[in-house]
């Protein structure tokens, strides 16, 4: 393999770690890059290696190590020095270790080592964290956590290499057990205990300008790192990370920023993120994150995000009708669907079906209704019917005569149809937008209206999966679907039953063998059955096959729902949330994301010495912060 000669010896050691020991692009695309600039690599596994990966990483003629999933990153890193020994590592002008928690490079890392090369330091890195008052773990034997190198990437010299401190350190440390001791007594204490004994250190990045703004400028200012100051690398964390604490410091925008600015730019393939966040991470979080919601305009069509290739499109539309009366309704939204669309009706007597075929006579498309047994509703539907569809169309759009009779005044189900059929169908120009919202997404699966929030629906807004996650898992189980799913993170869904697909998407869902006898008889119950897991399980599907699950709202429901949100988060505080939690007999809500804000309102009122007495009291009454494992990464 050709490399860049630079005249420095380099070894290096890379940390990986997957809980399936799956290797994605992302990692072969940053050894890649990193391969060309260092003469030996150490390639340490926690856990499991699978075949496929095994076969990746050998290419590169490494020393290949896959040892149990004990002591995170710094015990990886000890056992890799332990391969190399001191006697070879002696020889080195420099070191590198790194791992997989980091993507890129954006520009080549040969551009780094080349600037660092003209540093009189004895180790460094890319990023760094600043400075933190407090030690939010309680075990940084500082007290508080230093300014660091950020031990993603960092890279040592012979000066620090042949030294008896340093080999010292590494013989020494001791047991890690989580993710707070890898950071308390690796990560935020090497810099300053060597910085301490007389070794000079320094980042590739400057930050410099940035201390007042971020502590973590790598994570929350991430665009400016990448777009501005040519930093090689971001964190994989960003995709998943806590959003309640991306609101803490940030207006929620860093993700999805850095994200555009790599989409546009083309300078990294976002192909390569996907392909690893969709497998690992929860989708709600991703969705989070990267802000997967689209208000799209009624009046006016898109045009194309990137130029290419036009293909014909084959779209149809599946329509379930009980109710013939709301035909009249339902008619000016499903009129709405292009002239190339096929139009397919289900209900279930003759005489419903020649009403649809003599009320549906004027519309242009090609048009079929056909029967189906009163059981099951929409879901049995379209599952069945639709099982025939899922190969000869792209996109399919689902709808029904959404009535809600079990809730006073009928206004309330009339709203939930409203939000339903709106953000579904509006007009003509806003379905053509959707259409092309697919074309320029290609990881976008399913695309469902937002959830309703009026009435008794309010508590939508506590994120529960009321008694519906324990027959997600059985069908997801069932459909062999093994894509991360919490008990305690409500997945985006298509309330409602109307939204529309990707066919790609949700195949394996259509390819079980559904039948009637699947579903209750009616009366059925208003929740806990396997039609509301279903509703629940499109998303997981689709991000089994690799394509994501989105909210969208038309521009006019937009005006609405952002003065419902206004006026809830100005209503409700936390006790108002306790409130409505006890009120729902035990049901669990999640409030990830609340102790942030308290904690941070505690830290602008009270003094330092008193708000370190009242954490230190939580942390005796509820325990610690939580323990992250590796795969969190």
């Amino acid at each position: 393999m050709l490399r860049i000669k630079d005249g420095q010896k380099r070894g290096c050691i890379y940390f990986f770690f997957d809980k399936d020991g799956i290797v994605d692009d992302y990692v072969i695309y940053l050894l890649d890059d990193l391969i060309q600039n260092i003469d030996e690599l150490v390639i340490v596994c926690n856990g499991k290696l699978n075949e496929d990966g095994q076969k990746k990483f050998e290419k590169y003629n490494s020393k290949i190590i896959v040892r149990p999933n004990e002591g995170l990153d710094v015990w990886a890193y000890k056992e890799g020095l332990s391969y190399l020994g001191w006697d070879k590592i002696e020889l080195l002008d420099e070191l590198v270790m790194l791992n997989h928690t980091i993507m890129g490079p954006v520009y080549p890392f040969a551009d780094t080592f080349s600037k660092m090369n003209e540093k009189d330091v004895d180790f460094w890195g890319i990023t760094k964290h600043e400075k933190v008052d407090e030690d939010p773990y309680g075990l940084n034997p500082y007290g508080y956590l230093p300014e660091h190198i950020q031990s993603h990437f960092m890279v040592y010299r012979k000066k620090l290499l042949c030294s008896k401190e340093f080999q010292d350190y590494w013989d020494n440390f001791r047991k890690v057990e989580n993710y707070r001791d890898s950071v308390c007594y690796h990560e935020s204490y090497f810099t300053k205990y060597f910085a301490d004994l007389g070794y000079k250190w320094d980042v590739s990045v400057d930050v410099t300008d940035l201390e007042n703004v971020s502590a973590y400028p790598v994570f929350y200012c991430a665009r400016e790192m990448v777009e501005n100051r040519k930093c090689p690398i971001f964190k994989r964390r960003a995709f998943f990370h806590d959003y309640g604490q991306m609101l803490e410091t940030t207006a929620g925008q860093p993700v999805v920023e850095l994200y555009n600015f790599l989409n546009e730019s083309g300078l990294y393939d976002v192909e390569l993120i996907w392909q690893n966040i969709l497998r690992t991470m929860d989708h709600t979080e991703i969705a989070k994150n990267l802000h997967l919601n689209y208000t799209l305009p009624t009046n006016i069509k898109l045009q194309k995000f990137k130029d290419k290739p036009s293909q014909k499109r084959r779209v149809a539309m599946l329509a379930h009708i009980y109710y013939v009366d709301e035909l009249k309704n339902l008619y000016s939204y499903i009129s709405n669907m292009p002239e190339d669309a096929d139009f397919y009706f289900t209900t279930q007597t003759d005489e419903k079906k020649k009403q649809i075929e003599s009320y549906c006579a004027k519309l242009k498309n090609k048009v079929s209704v056909k029967l189906v047994k009163n059981r099951g509703r929409d879901v049995s539907a379209l599952l069945i019917i639709g099982r025939e569809l899922v190969d000869q169309y792209d996109y399919i759009c689902f709808i029904h005569d959404k009535k809600v009779t079990q809730e006073k005044p009928g206004s309330v189900g009339e709203g939930f149809a409203y939000i339903c059929y709106k953000n579904v169908l509006e007009t003509k120009e806003y379905v053509e937008n959707i259409l092309q919202l697919f074309e320029d997404n290609n990881h976008l699966g399913v695309l469902c209206p937002p959830k309703p929030l009026h009435g008794p629906y309010v508590f939508g807004l506590l994120q529960t999966w009321e008694k519906n996650y324990t027959n997600t898992v059985k069908l997801l189980k069932k459909l062999d679907i093994s894509v991360p799913i919490d008990k305690f993170k409500v997945p985006i869904a298509p309330h409602g039953s109307c939204f529309w697909f990707r066919t790609s998407a949700v195949k394996k869902l259509f390819a079980n063998d559904w039948q009637y006898d699947d579903f209750p008889e009616e009366p059925l119950p208003i929740d806990g059955t396997i039609s509301h897991a279903i509703e629940r399980c499109y998303a997981y599907v689709a991000q089994e096959a690799g394509y994501y699950t989105a909210v969208v709202m038309s521009d006019n429901f937009a005006k609405i729902e952002y003065t419902t949100l206004m006026y809830y988060a100005g209503t409700f505080g936390t006790h108002d949330l306790l409130g409505l939690f006890q009120s729902q007999n035990g049901i669990r809500i999640n409030f990830h994301g609340w102790d942030y804000r308290i904690k941070y309102f505690l830290r602008k009122i009270l003094p330092k010495e008193a708000f370190v007495k009242v954490i230190n009291v939580k942390r005796k009454i509820m325990g610690p912060h939580k323990v992250y494992r590796y795969e969190d990464n």
